[in-house]
């Protein structure tokens, strides 16, 4: 099987991933529904951004986008209420309950996750099209190139004791999913990508608690929160500070280009 006939088995492997999910969540069958649908377009944006700016990738990576950033709000709600209900606060939680059921109908009938089926389903002649007429020649080193960029901007960030670590978060989740995307094609040895995936989690987690601790003060019910969630937004900081400096020691050499680790000016829809 070519390159491309894997890269387009792929896609429509997540395709019906997504269209499980959605079912899922019209069902209310799990708690994981959501979670699992944006894992799906994840991936799919994963795939596609080494390529987006081709012309034939560029709708389909942009419904990607749409769906992502539309479905952030409630996944954060999620895992809000999930924590309500750790910490023994369920009143807190089911308050929250009845705005993320409003969050799930509302995801369910917009044009954003239709658009994004739709564009699943036009994407692969579209592609082929650009295969047949040598448009996909260069895709592998683009996607190369593509990695090598990212593995340079974390060698930046980990030289500047000073990048911020919101950006930072960001990045690490661009170079983890672009890897587990293709892995056979990343410098990235199988221990750096351990630890890249340890970072991500530990700065997953202070970025959970940093949130939590804006909400606090803005939403009264939530202020008894605020100091333990403080706490362990500094653990969690200090765990990614040493999960940074271990991955330090396992990224591939750097390319030689200076590449700034900042992401903001090109943070797309959906990153957060």
């Amino acid at each position: 099987m070519s390159f491309v006939d894997k890269f387009v088995a792929e896609i429509l492997t997540l395709q019906v991933a997504l269209y499980h999910s959605r079912a899922r969540l019209e069902a209310k069958t799990d708690s994981e529904a959501l979670h699992d649908l944006r894992i799906s377009v994840r991936r799919i944006r994963s795939l596609l951004r080494p390529m987006r700016s081709m012309s034939e990738v560029t709708a389909l990576s942009n419904a990607a986008a749409e769906v992502g950033r539309m479905t952030t709000p409630a996944r954060d709600l999620e895992v809000l209420i999930e924590e309500l209900e750790e910490r023994g606060f369920p009143a807190l939680a089911q308050f929250r309950t009845a705005y993320l059921d409003s969050d799930y109908s509302r995801i369910l009938k917009s044009p954003a996750l239709k658009n994004l089926f739709i564009q699943l389903d036009e994407w692969p002649s579209t592609f082929r099209l650009a295969e047949i007429n040598g448009g996909l020649k260069h895709v592998q080193p683009q996607i190369e190139k593509a990695l090598t960029k990212q593995i340079d901007r974390l060698h930046a960030a980990v030289d500047d004791s000073e990048s911020d670590r919101h950006e930072l978060r960001i990045l690490v989740k661009r170079t983890r999913y672009l890897t587990e995307a293709f892995p056979k094609l990343s410098p990235l040895s199988g221990k750096a990508a351990s630890s890249l995936k340890a970072l991500q989690s530990a700065l997953g987690a202070w970025h959970d608690h940093y949130q939590w601790c804006q909400k606090a003060s803005v939403e009264s019910d939530l202020h008894p929160l605020e100091e333990v969630w403080q706490r362990c937004a500094a653990t969690a900081l200090e765990k990614a500070e040493a999960q940074l400096a271990n991955l330090a020691k396992l990224l591939p050499k750097s390319s030689g280009k200076k590449m700034p680790p900042k992401v903001a000016a090109e943070k797309t829809a959906g990153d957060e």
